[in-house]
């Protein structure tokens, strides 16, 4: 028998930030009805409103991505919908008890067993009923669902003497906080096919809380586990869960082709829940992410793929990503980044439809010497800021390395990225593009920008567009005005303006 280690403390803390964020939701909703915005601030409301409907949408299948810059396809020949499997079975069949106390491992890795088998059939379907389901962590297999009730909680033990411990992954070459192993995630599963794990907007619980706390106090000798971890797989679905409290990053698809996630809520504290990334990609291919409300202590979505040498050593790069119609949050990273390891790789990437709300930074790309790989053919559509600290950034001294065998001469290229219909307010930078002479920022595109500010507390003139070695193009009117590190076109495609200089104009990190 294990006990929760929770405390009516925690708990108090969690009421708290789920609380403040909705009267700043609130907060939010009556500003926009009565500044009577224009019709793409009516459709973001809609598309606000659709992101918490998650319940209502069915399982909906596995997409497939095709060509170098389109936009995702759903043809009906490239759409994989996951099979009624033939076989269904519930967790207490194999002796769960959901009383948030007893320890259900040995019942989940029954299940799990007895599904394997059953492959060729088309597989089973593992069903959580509702109740609290203590575990450590346990393995998935091919060919399986996992449905959780509405009322259905698996809960991660929080003692790490339960976790057991797993080999860095080969892209990383080191745990990721701390040399050698690592912590596995709760939910793991590696070399499968045809996966779906949903429900009713059942929850996965990692109790980070302790977690967190001896992270922050430095006493733990491994890097923190995930909450859900999908290595070298294909054809998996994820939808219509909640995932909150993650030790470590929440949802980390590693090396996956043909992904499809939506219809998610993950959560955790935005202060002091450390690296609590809600989905991290990682040197995957063929990818959906949308219909997704993410608040978090780090980034709500980071790219990824692999980490300096041994990213470049592994070379699988990140490419044929969809990212859209998301509501996300991040006081303390970024609401949608790439980076910063990305050392095999970040290609052909569609993010669209993004409301980034009451953010330290709303877009982020980030990097540095010795990463290597690039980031290129990067799409940016329909994004709304609300009270952003800075709303696009690309950083290229991101200087953070696993050990000293880096080669700071393997330098990142950057280029190809271009930003379409953005809006905001209360944003206090609206651009910050810091390129360096060893790694510009090639062939940016910015048209159709309106990012506004509502602060005393700053001055106007700080309101720009901050830029270093940078080269691109502004199309048509933008606010504000653009640095002069870009040629101008009317909205006819003409040239206006040449560019002046693609140096320094003007970095001000005091704000």
């Amino acid at each position: 028998m294990v006990e929760e280690n929770t405390t009516p403390t925690s708990t108090t803390k969690h009421d708290f930030f789920e609380t403040q964020a909705v009267l700043d939701l609130k907060r939010w909703f009556q500003a926009i009805i009565s500044s009577h915005k224009t019709l793409f601030t009516l459709l973001w409301l809609a598309a606000f409103t659709s992101a918490f409907l998650w319940q209502r949408d069915a399982v909906s299948g596995l997409v497939v991505m095709h060509g170098g810059g389109e936009s995702l396809k759903k043809s009906e020949s490239s759409l994989l919908y996951p099979k009624l499997r033939p076989v269904g079975f519930s967790l207490v069949d194999f002796g769960g008890v959901g009383d948030g106390v007893t320890m259900n491992t040995k019942a989940f890795e029954r299940a799990v067993s007895e599904i394997s088998k059953l492959g060729e059939k088309g597989g089973g379907q593992l069903n959580v009923p509702p109740g609290r389901w203590l575990t450590a962590p346990f393995n998935l297999t091919s060919h399986i669902t996992l449905f959780l009730h509405q009322d259905a909680v698996i809960l991660g033990v929080q003692d790490e003497k339960y976790w057991p411990l797993v080999p860095a992954l080969p892209s990383y070459g080191y745990g990721r906080e701390h040399p050698g192993p690592r912590y596995t995630s709760l939910i793991h599963g590696q070399n499968l096919t045809d996966v779906v794990i949903t429900g009713h907007n059942g929850t996965i619980n990692g109790q980070g809380q302790t977690w967190w706390t001896k992270y922050l106090q430095k006493v733990l000798n491994h890097t923190r586990g995930p909450l859900v971890q999908i290595l070298w797989s294909s054809d998996i679905l994820i939808t219509n869960i909640t995932l909150r409290d993650s030790p470590f990053w929440t949802l980390h698809p590693y090396d996956c082709k043909n992904v499809t996630i939506k219809n998610l809520t993950i959560l955790a504290p935005v202060y002091r829940a450390p690296n609590t990334d809600g989905i991290d990609p990682d040197s995957c291919e063929d990818m959906l992410i949308e219909n997704c409300y993410i608040s978090v202590g780090d980034d709500a979505i980071a790219i990824k793929s692999g980490w300096d040498q041994y990213g470049i050593a592994y070379g699988k790069p990140s490419k044929n990503i969809v990212i859209r119609n998301l509501v996300v949050r991040s006081n303390v990273s970024a609401g949608i980044s790439i980076g910063s390891e990305m050392s095999g790789g970040v290609s052909n990437v569609t993010v669209e439809n993004i409301l980034v709300w009451k953010s330290r930074r709303a877009i982020r790309i980030k990097t540095a010497p010795g990463r290597g790989g690039f980031v290129r053919q990067i799409s940016y559509k329909n994004l709304t800021f609300e009270n952003c600290r800075v709303g696009i950034v690309v950083k290229t001294d991101y200087n953070q390395h696993p050990d000293a065998g880096y080669d700071p001469k393997a330098l990142p290229l950057l280029e190809d990225i271009s930003f379409t219909g953005v809006r905001g307010q209360a944003v206090r930078v609206p651009v910050r593009i810091q390129g360096s002479q060893d790694i510009p920022v090639r062939n940016v595109t910015f048209k159709d920008m309106f990012v506004g500010l509502i602060s005393k507390r700053v001055k106007k003139k700080k309101h720009i567009f901050q830029c270093a070695f940078v080269r691109g193009q502004v199309i048509g009117t933008i606010f504000p005005a653009p640095c002069e590190n870009f040629d101008q076109y009317n909205e006819q495609g003409q040239l206006v303006k040449h560019a002046v200089s693609w140096n320094v104009t003007d970095i001000d990190y005091q704000i």
